[in-house]
């Protein structure tokens, strides 16, 4: 009678785990599901107006300087935590737009793959004594 019972607290332990599982899963389907339609509705929500924000760059804390787009005219705009200002109106024509501007790496080390940067680490570091026992 023991044994019987040892077993099936086991096999009962073995179905919570599996409907746990199975749970988790489902929760994990329905949040990928749920946060690709939420981005589908944000980007169509915004695909359609005159505005479009081309470039942002972090000058300190909550402190930005940023390239947007209005209509066929280019802002250029400074945004603080409670605060935004015009800080020059550019056309088409002003703007440098070239490959290095266009790719979202435009770095000094653009090309520069994560192996690369790596070796370049390896160099630096400390080469390490092997022990002759």
């Amino acid at each position: 009678m023991i044994l019987l019972n040892a077993g099936t607290s086991g096999l009962g332990s073995f179905m919570q785990l599996i409907g746990v599982l199975l749970i988790f899963v489902f929760v994990l389907v329905i949040t990928y599901f749920t946060t690709k339609w939420i981005a589908n509705y944000q980007k169509v929500q915004s695909g359609h107006k005159n505005l479009r924000l081309l470039e942002t760059i972090r000058i300190a804390n909550n402190k930005y300087v940023q390239l947007i787009e209005a209509g066929e005219e280019y802002l250029v705009i400074a945004v603080g935590k409670e605060e935004a200002h015009l800080l020059a109106r550019l056309t088409r024509e002003q703007l440098r737009v070239g490959p290095e501007e266009d790719s979202d790496f435009s770095g000094k080390n653009a090309g520069e793959t994560f192996q690369d940067v790596l070796e370049r680490l390896k160099e630096h570091l400390p080469k390490s004594k092997q022990k002759n026992d």
